[in-house]
């Protein structure tokens, strides 16, 4: 960062004036995405467009189109003064607009240190949960007390002890032979797919099942995924998973072999 200082907010393409920023703080019915920019490209750039475009239909039935974004994203790139950055691109529309109001926020880039980590599990899911949005209370509320507790992060569960996601990640399981995703209402993450993709086109297609809390036993290790990378677990509550040095490596390799699109 040379010219604004962290973080630096754009709406529709111009710098952040009180006006603007009372759209998040009074009508923040809304969506957003999170990604990392490296020398001005993102990976599954084209999956976080078309997941912005179809939140914004759902929510508002109007269109969000992937050009403009780009577009706006570059100019908010240009505008804080780098080319490596965590971003996020917001969509709302507030009362008395026709047409969507989009916030970019650019802040110091980011990435997993790929510690293994620890998870809760709570007795909490998301409504709507196909849909990314800010100010989440439930897992919010969780995640903190997860982190209180001891652990890294919360692990949402339906009832009867279904897994989902993590509080901000997806979580991925290992049999031995595939990753295993939960097969249960979450929100597919950008890492998430690339692997689908990336497994698939490796010849080491993943699948999804029906996982629990009571059959964690299963599976020979675990990690999550999110924009700023992949991580194993070595933990879900009382039940220990051994670092899979392969898998996290095949994981790895698989990501870092998704292309890049210039923003």
């Amino acid at each position: 960062m040379t010219t604004s200082p962290f973080p630096y907010v754009e709406f529709d393409g111009h710098p952040a004036t009180g006006e603007d920023l009372s759209i998040p703080a009074f009508a923040g019915y809304g969506h957003f995405t999170a990604m990392q920019v490296r020398d001005r490209t993102v990976r599954g750039l084209a999956l976080h467009l078309g997941r912005l475009d179809a939140a914004n239909r759902e929510l508002f039935g109007l269109p969000l189109e992937g050009e403009r974004v780009r577009e706006l994203i570059g100019h908010a790139l240009d505008g804080a003064g780098t080319r490596d950055a965590s971003v996020r691109v917001h969509g709302f529309l507030p009362p008395g607009r026709a047409a969507t109001v989009t916030m970019v926020t650019v802040r110091e880039p980011a990435r997993t240190t790929g510690a293994p980590r620890s998870l809760m599990s709570v007795p909490y899911a998301r409504a709507v949960p196909h849909i990314k949005r800010p100010g989440e209370f439930g897992q919010m509320y969780y995640g903190r007390l997860a982190e209180r507790s001891g652990f890294d992060e919360a692990l949402l569960t339906a009832p009867g002890g279904v897994v989902t996601e993590g509080s901000i990640t997806n979580v991925g399981f290992w049999d031995g032979t595939s990753v295993v995703w939960p097969d249960a209402p979450a929100l597919t993450g950008i890492t998430m797919a690339l692997l689908e993709r990336g497994l698939a086109e490796a010849g080491r297609p993943s699948v999804r099942r029906a996982v629990t809390l009571d059959g964690l036993g299963a599976y020979g290790a675990a990690f999550v995924t999110n924009s700023q990378g992949i991580a194993p677990v070595h933990r879900i509550d009382e039940t220990p998973f051994p670092v899979d040095e392969e898998l996290m490596k095949l994981l790895g390799r698989v990501h870092e072999d998704a292309p890049r699109e210039t923003v």
